[in-house]
Order: structure tokens, then sequence, then C-alpha cells
């Protein structure tokens, strides 16, 4: 650059610099000296605000049904338990999103970068892993219906909460503790300081999480529509409300399952297949429907759900409608 600007000054006609022109050339000049070199304005990544954007709007989401949860001690079933913990790990990777868009912009360290992405892999982890463990519940409250209600579901739920939050931490701090590529760029994966292996890692756990949550809707599906039928015959029912009251069912798993494989599966399979050295463009293009899952989760899990409908019609309005007392849970509501 600064032999480009010197070929440039040079090669004035001398004419012109005899004219008077002295001062425009001591002043092209002195623009080669660094001191006097004016600081780039900050330039922000669109697709950064686009994840804080989404970072905020699933913070707010999940946070009203953390605090519904939290505040209503009717709400402390398993169900409603892996439901809250499914909130938290929302919750807390919006606030990852906006930490670390307020870091990369406002406070830049090795450190800031490590704590966030820190934070942002463990609550991800932990709302993956809850929703296998939501899944796995809704699979022991058909097949084992008579004795779901029991302490010892209750204490299989504390232990699997256990389990997966420690496994979501643990994963969190492996950047912290020095499974990282600060040191070593080559060994970057396509979300720095995430390692290769790391990543690679942390892909192949979900697809294996995956398989597990989709073999057991696949038994769940096949308990709906064996409970479903039997309904039919002993409230002789007609062939085609069973069949509609089955097709809900299935409808309503593949949408949950769907879901959860259009959010993560791309960004999944692009983590094994690139490194540091793909465009970052086609890193922002997968990530950012991994993070829709999180504002989708609520929605599907939590505000479905006629208890928190009710819970979240008392802090609103003090009441309940009538239209929500009087309905009975659906067949279809897996």
């Amino acid at each position: 650059m600064n032999e480009d600007l010197k070929v440039n000054v040079s090669g004035l006609p001398r004419d012109y610099l005899d004219a008077g022109a002295a001062g425009n050339v001591s002043a092209a000049v002195s623009s080669q000296v660094p001191g006097v070199e004016p600081e780039p304005e900050l330039v922000v990544n669109p697709w950064d605000i686009v994840l804080c954007t989404s970072g905020t709007l699933i913070s707010c989401e999940n946070a009203i049904v953390v605090l519904i949860i939290f505040h209503n001690p009717s709400l402390r079933a398993p169900m409603f338990l892996l439901i809250g913990s499914l909130a938290l790990a929302d919750l807390l990777a919006g606030i990852g999103l906006i930490i670390n868009f307020l870091f990369a912009y406002l406070l830049q360290s090795e450190a800031t970068k490590l704590v966030t992405i820190g934070l942002i892999v463990a609550s991800f982890s932990a709302s993956v892993c809850s929703l296998l463990a939501i899944t796995v519940d809704r699979y022991l409250s058909l097949y084992y219906a008579l004795t779901y209600h029991s302490e010892r579901t209750v204490t299989f739920t504390y232990v699997m909460l256990i389990m997966l939050w420690g496994t979501s931490v643990c994963l969190g701090l492996l950047p912290i503790l020095g499974w990282n590529c600060l040191q070593d760029e080559s060994t970057c994966s396509v979300v720095r300081p995430l390692t290769k292996n790391n990543a690679a890692i942390l892909s192949i756990s979900f697809l294996f999480m995956f398989a597990l949550m989709l073999q057991l809707y696949i038994q769940i599906c096949k308990i709906v529509m064996r409970h479903a039928h039997q309904i039919a015959l002993q409230h002789h029912f007609l062939a085609t409300s069973h069949y509609v009251t089955t097709r809900k069912g299935v409808s309503t798993l593949a949408i949950i399952l769907g879901t959860f494989a259009a959010c993560w599966m791309p960004f999944t399979l692009y983590s094994l297949i690139a490194d540091y050295t793909y465009p970052s463009i086609y890193t922002y293009a997968t990530l950012l429907p991994a993070t829709y899952n999180s504002i989708i989760n609520p929605v599907i899990y939590a505000f479905r759900n006629q208890e928190i409908q009710k819970a979240l019609c008392l802090i609103c309005c003090g009441c309940i409608p009538a239209s929500l007392s009087q309905r009975a849970p659906s067949p279809s509501n897996v």
C-alpha cells in the first residue's frame, strides 16, 4: 500500500510540482506515517445483529416460561421440571448470544471469547439434552402409565436433570480449560475458538441423540395408536374418529421431530465437514436456524400445555377462561 502511494507521488508531472503543489505532496507523504492514520470505523456484521436479535427474543420468551414454572408450586411434576430445564437452557443460550455480540464489539479479549463460547456450548447442549429427557419422560408416561406417578419417577427425573446439566457444563468448560484453537489456528472449527475435534464430538453427540429421539418417538407413536384404538373400541367410536385422533397424534410427533431436525441438522452436518477456512457466511447461515429452535421450543413444549396456559392467564388477567378450564386433554397431545 505504501509503495503504491510512493509511486503515485513520484509519478506526478514536474510542472505540476513546480506550480505550487508541494503542500499536496507533503500531505500525501505525511499520510504514510502510521501515527497520523485515522482509526478505522467500527463495522458491525449484519449477521451478528440478527443473532443478537434472535438471542433477545429467545431470552424474553423463555424467561416467561421459567417465571411461570418457578412461581407456581403446582407445576412441580416431572414433566414441568423438564420443561423448566429446557426453558432455562434456552434462556441461557439467548443471554449467551447477546453477551457474544457485546463482547465481540465492546470488550475483545481471549478470556471473553472463551467464556462466551463456553456459555453458548453449555446452554445449547443442555437444551438438546433437555429435549431428549422430555422425549424419554413422554415415553415412560405412556409405557408405564400405571406406575408413572410415583416417587421413583420423580427421583429418575432429578437424576436425568443432574446428568444432563453436569454433562453440558463439562462440555462448556472444555474451551476454557484449554481445549481451544487460540494458539493454533489450523485446528479451528467453523466456530472459533472451538477446535475441529471439539465440534466433531458435539456434532456426533447430536446425531446420536437425534437417532435416540427418533426411535423413542416411533415407539410413542405406536403406543398412541394402540391406545386410541382401545379407547375407540371401549366407547364404540367410529373408525373415522379413531383415524382422526391417531392422525393428530402422528402429526404432532412429526412436527416436533421435524422442527428439531430442520433447525439443528444443517449446522451439525456443516460442522463435521467444514473448518475455519470456509467462508463465515456459511456458518452464520447454518447457525441461525439452530437458534430458532430455542424460539420454537416454548411454543411446542410450554405454551401448548393447558396447565401452563392457565398459569399464564392467571398472571396476565387474574382469571382462567371458561373455554380453557373446561377443555379436556386430547389423546393426540403427547
